[in-house]
């Protein structure tokens, strides 16, 4: 909702450049219940959240290498003896 509206709140722009950190679990509860009732009462900034939300899903799906297991143990391996032992072995065989 913006401000003016009832409620005090965010406004669009401020909502919108927020969407980030809302997206990241990185506002405070009270700040995400000011965004989500921005976004509950305004379709435009409702519509920009949706997109960035599915983007994120889309990219996490999409972007994601799968790392062969030989490579995974030669890695273990490696980091393995810092943790305490014998020394490190070379990374490439």
């Amino acid at each position: 909702m913006a401000k003016g509206m009832g409620e005090p709140g965010p406004d669009c722009t401020e909502a919108v450049l927020q969407l980030y950190h809302y997206l990241d679990g990185e506002l405070t509860d009270e700040r995400r219940t000011l965004i989500q009732r921005h976004l509950d009462d305004c379709p435009p900034c409702l519509d920009a959240f949706d997109f960035e939300a599915e983007l994120r899903l889309v990219i996490a799906r999409k972007c994601r290498d799968e790392v062969p297991e030989a490579l995974r143990r030669r890695v273990a391996e490696s980091i393995g003896p810092s943790l305490g032992g014998d020394e490190p072995r070379p990374f490439l065989a």
